[in-house]
Formats: C-alpha cells, structure tokens, sequence
C-alpha cells in the first residue's frame, strides 16, 4: 500500500487539471442512484471501477459497476498490491485497483470513487487533494424503508446493515461535504455542483494559468510564491 505513492503522485492530478471525488453513504442511502444521475448529467466524469468478491445484483454488469471477482482472485490482488485500498465490508471486499487510479491520473480526468468510509479514509490520506463527499439519507426510517424496499435483502444483512448505518454516520464528519438525499435529483445537482466548484478552487486554477508566471517583458515576476504554487 505504502508503495502507491512510487507511480500516484497528487500533484500530477492538479497539474493535469485531474480531480479524484470519494463518495459514500451508509446501504440503502441511494448513492448508486445518486452516481447515477451524476454520471447521466456529466458524462465525461470516469467512474473508478472497484473489485469486489460481493456476487452481483440484478442489472449489475461485470467491469460496468464492478470487477466480481472470487476471494482467490482478489488475494492474488492483494498480494501484488494492485489496490490503493480495500476493506471488508458485510462480510464482502471491496479493492479500489491502483492503475484506474494511475490511468486517470495521467489524463487529467475527474474519477468518482464509491468506497466505504473506511476506503474514504484511505485515499483521502494518500491524495489529500481528494474530495470526499457523504450521501446521508434524510432519516433512520427512511434508510429502513430503503432497504427493506430493495428486497434483497435477508433478515441478517439488514439487520447488519442497520446496525452500520449509525457507525458509518458518524464517519460523515471527516468529509469535505455532506448531501442529504431527500430526493434523487435534488442530490444529483448538489454533487454536480460541488465538483463543478472544486475544479473553480484557486489550487486547481492555478496550474492552467502558467502564462502569469513571467511579467510581459518575458522577465520572472516577483509573485510573492506565485510560481510555487504552480509548479
């Protein structure tokens, strides 16, 4: 893991213009939903494709939505360090691989991850750049309706599932932003709107602002760590 950062260098996604946003939410929030809609509104967002020894739910398409792998296949992964991280979760894991992490890095692309708040933590420590969003459900009853709603669920995971929910939303504290998913399009347009705002921030600007770095002379400007900033 501690290797990542030999071929992952974060300023290679604010030099490119890159974004890396994590997002999260406890089951039944409607965050594969809100993704969704994210992705419908902003095709050119890349959606970081984890791992997962989880068998698929109806719809689910294998290197769409996940790379279902066995529990063999997914220690070999492990053992060679292919992921940036990876955790357990309701009995299943989930890997989020090192080269989808690279490959959009390199483009300069803006790529979603969909990670436990375990993972969340994970990325956001080795990009600190990272933008960490948390889809909450608008309240405990609601998340139960979600999920029993569903019905995929047996009475144990749901159940496991209910007893997460208020762990993971104590977890929602360590993100940069919080959206309530009273209603699909309303969080959709939210989450649109932060990353479109990320890309605005001054630290992501900068590095497509070269030009100010020398004065119109061709001589260096004394921009008082201007040109730090951009380098």
């Amino acid at each position: 893991m501690d290797r990542c950062g030999d071929t992952l260098n974060v300023k290679d996604a604010r030099r490119n213009g890159g974004l890396l946003v994590v997002m999260s939410a406890p089951s039944g929030a409607g965050k594969t939903s809100v993704l969704r809609g994210v992705f419908e509104k902003r095709p050119d967002i890349r959606y970081s494709v984890s791992a997962t020894t989880r068998p698929p739910r109806d719809g689910e398409t294998y290197g769409k939505d996940y790379y279902f792998v066995s529990d063999e296949e997914f220690d070999k992964f492990v053992e060679r360090g292919e992921f940036v991280e990876w955790a357990v979760v309701h009995g299943n894991r989930y890997g989020t691989l090192r080269r989808t992490v690279a490959e959009g890095i390199a483009r300069g692309e803006t790529i979603i991850f969909d990670t436990d708040t375990v993972g969340a933590r994970a990325i956001k420590a080795l990009f600190p750049d990272s933008v960490l969003i948390f889809i909450a459900p608008p309240s405990p009853e609601e998340l139960k309706r979600r999920l029993l709603s569903r019905e995929t669920e047996t009475t144990e995971l749901l159940r496991m599932r209910l007893e997460a929910a208020p762990r993971e939303m104590e977890c929602a504290r360590e993100y940069d932003y919080i959206v309530v998913n009273d209603t699909i399009e309303d969080a959709v347009s939210r989450c649109v709107a932060i990353i479109e705002a990320e890309h605005l921030r001054s630290g992501r600007m900068l590095s497509i602002l070269k030009q100010w770095r020398t004065d119109p002379h061709g001589e260096t400007a004394d921009d008082g760590g201007f040109r730090e900033a951009v380098l």
